[in-house]
Parts: structure tokens; C-alpha cells; sequence
């Protein structure tokens, strides 16, 4: 099995995250609901994993770090604690439903919504974006790169211009976060959300947000804190008002040994490997008669995704044959991303998704491109669809 699903999550782990969590499993109490050993030692652990997170994203301090399941729940704690009937806030075609669905919420309860569209390779025009500003503008919130196309949004020029207009910056690292530098405070984001499955190569069930100090975020739940249990409103202070209830400290505790996985390994390493992954796939596919590739690959730097479709073939059926017949794993469809589509004129066929992962290796590259031709050349390929 070759697996190039990476954008979806990372399959293979380090294996200092696996020993993480089975070792949480088997000690661990509750984070913050107990003054014994087992309990200390998970708010001691949570503690460390939000220590490392603040340090990757360069955080004032840890407890502007939140967690949440995924950077879904981190994005509608995000969208919905800021905005407000009668605010209007800017995004782009680039985002995944994470974005657009909270923000389509918020647009049927009185936000006014502007998108800022793509083009056919999936970039925006950042001049478009800052001529969209208004009075009342309360926020940007975009993507750091595409999931569909692997572009990067300059989130540096973004976050410039929210800081030039004093508007909230939100940011969604799902595909960026472990791969990529993200200095929230060079970059002027004000919100950072991530999710611990893909390049942070932590567990399922792990993410979270950066909060600038003095961003005043209302909660999407209340309950259990651990403290201040008398009180009727859940406690206001960081990270304690965005986490409300039990926290799955035995992915946190993986979470945190995925971070020090990349610190020890070194960023930069990871990037240049995945990318010079990507860089091989691409020169060798997009020769191949009969496939298109979606994307701006004249950029230096960009997610290590390659998204192309084999003429007019359904997605799903290539994909499938990838699986079946070669053993190799990517995505179909629309990848949640339906606005990206729209801009590449790909709505009805989807696109099949290869994305990569420092784990995967040049022969794996190799077999791949070898499959690829022969789906492409092979008469058999009229069958695809039938």
C-alpha cells in the first residue's frame, strides 16, 4: 500500500506519538479535576503540549493556546465568538467548508459576507482584497493554503493589511501547520487555527487555536472547567473559556511528542523533503498525455499536493482503480472545497488528490507516475467509468 492521502491525515506517525498515547492511556487521569498524581500528571502533559505549541507558532505565551478536536471546532469557536449581526467580514474562494459553512451562519444572521474570488490556477488578487475593505469590516479570515490546490495564501501581505485597516486576522493552518513557519506575531494573525492529524502528524481528535492576547473570543460552549465551579458563567480567562469539559489529553499527550517529532527533525527538513517529493511527481505527471493539473506551480513554495484528473473520467473511478489496481491511496471528489472548484471548472468531475508526507519515498513517487501512464494510455481506461 502506498498512501498519498496526507492532506486528508497523516497515516503514519512517529513513533514517539504512538508511545505517547499508549502511555497516557495507561497513567493518565483528568487534566484540571484532581490534586493526585495521575491527574497532575495529564494538566502537567497538557501543559508541556501547549508550551510547544505557543513556542512552534510564537505565541506570547501557552495559554493563548486552546484546544479543540480539530480545526473545524477551532474555526466556529473562532467565526462565531467574533462576528456579529451588522459585521462584515472578508474571505476567499480558496477555503475549505470549515470556513465557509461557519461563515454562512453567521451571513444568514446579519454578517455581511464578501468572497474574494480565484482564478483559474486558484489565486486571489490581494490588491481585490484590501479594495473590500470597509468601516465596518471586522474580520479576514482565510486559508494558508489550499487543500485542493496547494497554493499558499501570503498570509504575511494579509495580515499586513488587517493589521493597516486594525481588523481581526483569522487564520486556518489545516494544511500548513508542522510544515510551514507560522510567526502569528510577524504575521499579524490575531487567530490561528490548526489541527493536530495532518502535518503536526499528531492523532485524530487533536487541534486547537492560538488566541491574541486582548482578542475577545465568546465561547461556543460552556460546562466543566475545573474551576471556579461556583460561579453560573464559565470561567472568562485563557485557555480555560475556550475549553470547556474534558480534554482528550491521550491525543494531547501524542500531540505533543508529533511537536517535538518536528523540532527534533527540524521543520525545514520535513518541507524540503515533501517537496522535493511533490517537485518529481509533477515534472514527470504533467507530461503524461490525456492528464491535467490544477494549481500554481510557478510558485517556489507551496503545500506538497498535486491535484489532476485523467481526461474527462469521473475522480472517484481513478482513484479507485489506484486502490485496486495499484495499491496506492489518494482522494477523489470535491475535498470540501466548493468554491476552488467553481474556479477551476472541475464541479462535476472532482479532482484526484495526491498529497505528501516526509515518510513517503522517491520509488513510491515512481510507481505512482508509473500507474499514472498506464491509466492514461491504456485502452482499458474507457472501462474507468462504466
Amino acid at each position: 500500500m502506498i498512501y498519498f492521502d496526507n492532506a486528508a491525515t497523516t497515516m503514519k506517525k512517529p513513533p514517539q506519538v504512538v508511545q505517547a498515547v499508549t502511555e497516557a492511556l495507561c497513567s493518565m487521569g483528568n487534566s484540571g479535576r484532581g490534586s493526585h498524581d495521575a491527574s497532575l500528571d495529564a494538566s502537567r502533559t497538557v501543559f508541556d503540549t501547549r508550551v510547544k505549541l505557543a513556542e512552534l507558532f510564537n505565541a506570547e505565551n501557552p495559554s493563548q493556546i486552546a484546544f479543540a478536536a480539530n480545526a473545524t471546532e477551532a474555526l466556529n469557536i473562532a467565526i462565531k465568538g467574533i462576528l456579529s449581526s451588522g459585521d462584515h467580514v472578508i474571505t476567499t474562494a480558496l477555503e475549505h467548508n470549515s470556513v465557509l459553512r461557519p461563515l454562512y451562519e453567521m451571513e444568514e444572521r446579519g454578517v455581511e459576507l464578501t468572497i474574494i474570488p480565484a482564478d483559474s490556477r486558484g489565486n486571489i488578487d490581494y490588491d481585490e482584497l484590501e479594495k473590500c475593505m470597509k468601516a465596518d469590516t471586522k474580520a479576514i479570515v482565510c486559508t494558508h493554503a489550499s487543500n485542493l490546490t496547494g497554493n499558499l495564501v501570503d498570509i504575511a501581505r494579509v495580515g499586513g493589511i488587517a493589521a493597516a485597516h486594525n481588523v481581526l486576522f483569522v487564520v486556518d493552518a489545516s494544511q500548513t501547520a508542522g510544515v510551514f513557519p507560522v510567526d502569528v506575531q510577524e504575521m499579524n494573525i490575531d487567530i490561528l487555527c490548526f489541527t493536530g492529524h495532518k502535518s503536526l502528524m499528531g492523532p485524530q481528535g487533536t487541534g486547537g487555536m492560538y488566541v491574541r492576547e486582548g482578542t475577545a473570543v465568546r465561547p461556543l460552549l460552556s460546562g466543566g472547567s475545573g474551576v471556579q465551579t461556583y460561579s453560573r458563567r464559565h470561567p472568562e480567562q485563557m485557555p480555560t473559556a475556550l475549553e470547556a469539559g474534558t480534554l482528550n489529553a491521550h491525543g494531547i499527550a501524542g500531540l505533543g511528542a508529533a511537536v517535538q517529532y518536528i523540532r527534533d527533525t527540524g521543520i525545514d527538513v520535513i518541507r524540503k523533503k515533501e517537496q522535493e517529493l511533490m517537485c518529481a511527481f509533477y515534472e514527470e505527471v504533467r507530461v503524461i498525455p490525456g492528464i491535467r493539473i490544477y494549481g500554481d506551480f510557478a510558485a517556489k513554495e507551496r503545500a506538497p499536493i498535486v491535484s489532476l484528473n485523467i481526461r474527462d473520467y469521473e475522480s472517484a473511478a481513478v482513484s479507485d482503480a489506484l486502490a485496486q489496481d495499484y495499491g496506492i491511496y489518494t482522494r477523489s471528489g470535491g475535498h470540501c472545497a466548493p468554491l476552488m472548484h467553481q474556479a477551476l471548472g472541475t464541479v462535476g468531475q472532482g479532482a484526484v488528490r495526491f498529497s505528501f508526507s516526509h515518510y513517503n519515498t522517491m520509488e513510491e513517487v515512481c510507481l505512482a507516475v508509473s500507474a499514472l501512464k498506464e491509466l492514461a494510455e491504456s485502452e482499458e481506461t474507457e472501462e474507468i467509468n462504466e
